[in-house]
Order: C-alpha cells, then structure tokens, then sequence
C-alpha cells in the first residue's frame, strides 16, 4: 500500500510561542484488513481538548474510536476492499480526498467521488471501492451516545 501522510502539528515552546512541533511523513500505518491501510493523525481524550504538552497524540493506541475523545485518521481503501459492515459510538466527518467509493447503508447505497463530504451519524455502513483507483479518504470521529431510534439503543457492532 502506498498510503504517505504527511502530519504538520504545531505546539508551543517553553515561553509560549507557537512552533512547529512534528512535520512528517507518517511512518504509523495500520492494516486492519486486506485492501485498507491508515494512519492516525492525532487524537485527544476529553472533550474540550487539551493543547498543551509535547507528547504525540497520533502514537496512541485507538481502536476505531476513543471514549470521551476524537479520533483523526487517513484512510486508504484499495480497488477490492475486504468488506467491515460496522457501526460505531461516533459522529465522523469524512472527506473524499481523492479517488471514489461507494458507501454501503441497510437498504441504501451512496457513491461518493474526490471533494464528497459525508456526516456519519452512527449508522451500521460498509465502504466498497469497485473502481481501479485506490480511494484515500479523511475521517474526524467524535465519541457520541450510542443512537436510540424506535425505542431500541443501537451499540457499536462489526
């Protein structure tokens, strides 16, 4: 997989002045399944978010989402992508940055190309790449109450 990100991620100095604190080209990347690839950018673990300190946010251990947190990561779906029916305890903001995919809904489908945005509001979903071109993609996932909808709480699944 061919997947490079490269993460600028600013900070301060000890007298308060902003620098730049890691410019790289990401060397954390994760294989969860055949045909998809990503990194994390960063993370944080409250909700607002703490800015200060110098450790890397992006070298913690997350699962698909982080409880009481965000999630930032960049991911890379190959022509062929093993399916993940899954849902999560998250609202994701997603970006198509390049390529095309097609998102997979109970009874729905929707095809989503470069410049695409997509608010993922904790529905079980699927990402299918049926082209020839791998499809690179940015998610944003903020922990959220698991959805109740008909009088039943739907959980984290897949």
């Amino acid at each position: 997989m061919s997947l490079q990100v490269r993460r600028v991620v600013t900070g301060h100095d000890e007298r308060g002045h902003a620098r730049v604190t890691f410019d790289e080209t990401m060397s954390n990347v994760h294989k969860p399944r055949p045909g998809a690839s990503w990194n994390v950018v960063w993370t944080t673990d409250t909700i607002p978010a703490d800015n200060s300190g110098e450790a890397d946010a992006g070298a913690r251990q997350v699962g698909t989402t982080l409880p009481g947190g965000t999630v930032f990561r960049v991911i890379e779906f190959l022509p062929g992508v093993a399916p993940r029916v899954h849902r999560t305890d998250s609202i994701d903001y997603a970006v198509v940055m390049s390529g095309e995919i097609d998102m997979q809904l109970d009874d729905t489908e929707v095809h989503l190309k470069a410049g695409d945005v997509l608010v993922q509001r904790g529905t079980v979903h699927n990402w299918v790449n049926r082209g020839d071109k791998l499809c690179i993609m940015a998610f944003v996932l903020i922990d959220a109450r698991p959805v109740t909808a008909g009088g039943e709480t739907l959980r984290a699944e897949g």
